[in-house]
């Protein structure tokens, strides 16, 4: 952002011997989103997952493998009920669960660690059919090793692997978050081959690998849905729909305790929609626009996923420039979230910003937490946007540089 100052909203930088094209502001990065489509729907190589999943999963994939494996997991959850009543239900068990632990520190502080169980166990029972109790001991195992390989991945030896493979294999720098990785997979084909011998062709899925073992029972001469490319499949999904939002939900904590003006009015707009006890219900979204502005002005004010990299399928004018095909380009969120020119005080939590005068909720289009475009976009679970102490609260949130999000 400090580089955008002095070279304009499109610039070069190189990374290595890679010349990647960066993207600053929102005009900049809506004309890259919403203006070609198709041709910034490529990811580039990042080294440490073509390690990691060789051309296999959901997110670091391309061309057909890519296609399989996103139409197949899209067409699953969606069957499982996310987006849907079903989804809503499951939610709220899991917040009951989670209510129940908070209860027991009868108000004194609790580890905000504890809030990432919910949404972890959330991604679980999809992914495995089952929620897991909190002290069971694969679910702690799980989270531990995620929790170590964020950091891990964050780490400024991963980034010097990233930019020079060569020298980062001389000297083994890809080798801690390896064996990390190797331990999460031998959990996950555990859990996979322990619900083989239940599932068979035909069967309602219950699950997102039960629904991988039965397309690897069909016709599947490309191997898409083998043993190696599921284990990829149920790690991606794993690894990115934990850590974001186990991250959204401590910084929330963290906001809501340094503003306890903000806070007492969210309170005061909860009892006054759901009453006493009252779980809220997506119906209830509507009837709760400061709630609402809240929870988009964390997502804006920590800016969770500082860019979403992309790489042009083609021949690409953006910016008044022509971009080769196969440039690594970098949209930069982060610069959008924290736009002078979008934002009345960028650099202040201010929930403000999604009110209008009367008080009603309003979107922004600027808001872009996630990414936006056409296509959808592919943001996996490290590569070169992550810092040290990632996804952990830190005394200046503007500091902190998280894992992508869980997107398609």
């Amino acid at each position: 952002m400090e580089l955008s100052e002095r070279y304009g909203p499109v610039f070069t930088v190189h990374l290595g011997r890679q010349k990647t094209v960066v993207l600053t502001g929102f005009e900049a990065v809506k004309e890259a989103l919403a203006g070609p489509g198709q041709e910034l729907a490529d990811r580039p190589p990042i080294a440490i997952f073509q390690l990691i999943q060789r051309g296999g999963g959901i997110f670091f994939s391309s061309g057909a493998h890519w296609r399989a494996a996103r139409h197949f997991t899209v067409r699953v959850l969606h069957s499982l009920g996310v987006g849907r009543e079903l989804m809503t239900d499951k939610i709220l068990q899991e917040l009951k669960c989670l209510s129940e632990q908070l209860d027991g520190y009868e108000g004194q502080p609790f580890p905000l660690a504890l809030l990432g169980w919910a949404p972890s166990n959330i991604i679980f029972t999809l992914l495995f059919g089952r929620r897991f109790d909190y002290r069971d001991p694969v679910f702690v195992s799980l989270l531990g090793l995620i929790d170590e390989v964020m950091v891990l991945l964050g780490s400024p030896g991963l980034q010097l692997f990233n930019i020079y493979p060569w020298l980062g294999a001389l000297l083994q720098l890809h080798r801690p978050v390896l064996c990390k990785i190797e331990e999460v997979q031998a959990i996950l084909r555990t859990l996979l081959e322990a619900r083989r011998p239940h599932v068979r062709r035909g069967d309602p899925v219950r699950s997102y690998v039960d629904a991988l073992i039965q397309q690897g029972q069909g016709d599947d001469p490309e191997s898409l849905f083998a043993e190696p490319n599921a284990v990829a499949c149920i790690l991606d999904m794993v690894m990115a729909g934990t850590e974001t939002t186990s991250a959204t939900l401590q910084w929330a904590a963290l906001l809501m305790g340094q503003h306890l003006d903000v806070q007492g009015r969210v309170q005061e707009e909860l009892d006054c929609v759901l009453g006493p006890g009252r779980p809220p219900r997506p119906e209830d979204q509507q009837e709760l626009p400061y709630t609402s502005a809240v929870l988009h002005e964390v997502q804006r004010f920590i800016t969770l996923l500082p860019h979403v990299p992309r790489c042009t399928t083609a021949d690409t004018k953006l910016g008044g420039f022509l971009l080769p095909k196969g440039t690594p380009v970098i949209p930069l969120l982060t610069s959008v979230l924290l736009d002078e020119t979008q934002w009345q005080t960028p650099g202040q939590f201010n929930p403000g910003h999604f009110l209008d005068a009367d008080g009603h909720f309003v979107k922004r289009e600027a808001f872009l937490p996630f990414s936006a475009g056409l296509q959808p976009s592919r943001p996996g679970w490290g590569g070169t946007s992550l810092a040290p102490g990632v996804g952990r609260p830190q005394l200046c949130p503007l500091t902190l540089h998280p894992p992508p999000a869980f997107r398609f």
